[in-house]
């Protein structure tokens, strides 16, 4: 795509002018999938967002300022967020540093004083790239169990579904069938092939229980017991 120099293509007697920037559900696409624009944009609205939150700071509890955060930074941070996948740390930094800034904005530090322990220890977020990481899991678990649209789900394979390869300790393991891919750069950055690189094993519980039907149970979870993405 950076190196198509057409400008105009001619379709039915229609002109379509080719452009080098395209928008899709919102999300910014360019030619060389840097997705550099559709970053300074989330931040940017992140940011104008946050300079209002602040003007009403001093005034918010904790509480109020974790819900807030969520709503207006971290929804917009998280939208879409599995095409950035191998994405450069360079071009991710925007995000990184509007997540900063929120999480600064909940616990009410300065500019000046360290964020990232904060972030882990106290607020329990994820880090953008842990975010988008954790983003691919989801979406690779939920294929797994028939919870998507068929097209996601006929892109990943378990090893124990290839006749061949059933007595592989792979297969046993729940391993998922990598494709190989004709290019270092874009391929690896596929549904098909990040999705089965991840972890998305990470997502299943030590302990299982069996919740009986019909009988109310109430459970209390705290954010200390979930990891925030």
């Amino acid at each position: 795509m950076a190196n198509v120099t057409v400008t105009e293509i001619l379709l039915d007697g229609h002109r379509i002018t080719t452009s080098h920037n395209v928008t899709c559900l919102g999300v910014a696409i360019d030619a060389e999938l840097t997705f550099a624009t559709h970053v300074k944009r989330v931040a940017s609205r992140c940011f104008y967002q946050l300079r209002q939150l602040w003007s009403v700071q001093p005034a918010l509890s904790v509480d109020n300022a974790r819900m807030l955060a969520h709503a207006f930074i971290a929804s917009r941070i998280d939208y879409c967020n599995s095409i950035l996948y191998q994405t450069a740390a360079v071009h991710l930094r925007p995000l990184q540093l509007v997540l900063n800034a929120a999480a600064r904005l909940v616990v009410k530090k300065r500019k000046s004083d360290s964020i990232t322990p904060t972030i882990r220890d106290n607020l329990h977020w994820l880090l953008v790239r842990q975010r988008i990481d954790f983003k691919i899991c989801i979406l690779v678990y939920k294929c797994l169990h028939q919870l998507v649209a068929p097209y996601l789900v006929s892109m990943i394979s378990p090893v124990s579904t290839v006749s061949t390869r059933r007595h592989f300790r792979s297969a046993g393991q729940g391993d998922l069938v990598v494709p190989r891919t004709r290019t270092t750069g874009f391929g690896p950055r596929s549904f098909s092939v990040a999705g089965k690189q991840s972890k998305f094993r990470l997502l299943e519980v030590d302990n299982r229980i069996v919740i009986p039907i019909q009988t109310e149970v109430r459970l209390l979870i705290t954010a200390s017991d979930v990891i925030h993405a």
